[in-house]
């Protein structure tokens, strides 16, 4: 049985382009290639072929995250770290009717990503393009006017990202305001920002938690136990953070809602 969630009210580098082998260009936003994204295309140059059957095993509650996002119609989702697209598609298959976009700072994932995407045949549906988590602009990337993204998803990124903070804080900027009915117009719901990543494994064995950690690091994956403390502290700026765990602790998922 799943923990019930609980809301919690204690609360530049511009992105690169990619070339990809398909006949559906990446959207690109800049000819410049920082050391990040030199990193992330030596990490997955190879990687990225057995990416998704691998990590299957071990990052866990991503599809019980796209379940529960419960997008809705002509809503716009952002993944930030899409990587293969994996999570994308899951979500464009769940939610055929909203519209889904993906960045990530690997030019070679996202070549994987644009292949796997036509091959689902769903490319009026997503679009992706390289970018970094803390200073996307979706207007820029995407088309996508100020204040009119409905979810940003963060799948196992934010482990992965030296400001962890800064992007997360970036994509409560970008969010949909919530507003209160006018005699115009109805209530505008405000938007959310979704987390699943690495918990602290309280309920597994000290020897499994210890070799998962170390491992991960290999990988520059960290697991960040600051990370809940902060979103717990978001209800102190008028947001409504949510969280719970799954599997003894193995993951923790969040909701982050204005």
């Amino acid at each position: 049985m799943q923990p019930q969630r609980q809301f919690d009210h204690s609360h530049t580098t511009p992105p690169t382009p990619v070339t990809p082998s398909s006949d559906h260009p990446i959207i690109r936003s800049s000819d410049h290639l920082n050391d990040v994204t030199r990193a992330m295309n030596n990490m997955y140059r190879y990687t990225r072929y057995v990416y998704d059957a691998s990590r299957k095993y071990y990052l866990l509650g991503r599809d019980r995250m796209i379940n529960e996002l419960r997008a809705r119609p002509g809503e716009i989702v952002i993944e930030v770290g899409c990587g293969t697209a994996r999570n994308l598609i899951q979500m464009a298959r769940l939610y055929p009717q909203a519209k889904f976009y993906g960045l990530d700072a690997s030019e070679e994932m996202l070549k994987t990503a644009q292949e796997s995407i036509d091959r689902a045949g769903l490319t009026d549906q997503i679009k992706i393009a390289h970018g970094f988590a803390q200073n996307f602009d979706p207007a820029a990337m995407f088309d996508i006017a100020p204040g009119s993204i409905d979810k940003i998803v963060f799948s196992y990124a934010l482990s992965m990202i030296p400001p962890w903070q800064e992007s997360l804080d970036h994509a409560l900027t970008l969010i949909k305001p919530a507003l209160p009915a006018t005699p115009a117009g109805p209530a505008q719901v405000g938007g959310s920002v979704h987390i699943v990543d690495f918990g602290s494994q309280e309920g597994l064995p000290k020897w499994f938690r210890a070799f998962l950690f170390w491992w991960l690091d290999l990988f520059g994956v960290h697991f960040r136990p600051e990370l809940p403390v902060y979103v717990r502290t978001l209800s102190s700026k008028n947001f409504k953070p949510m969280i719970t765990t799954g599997l003894k602790g193995y993951y923790w998922l969040a909701e982050i809602r204005r």
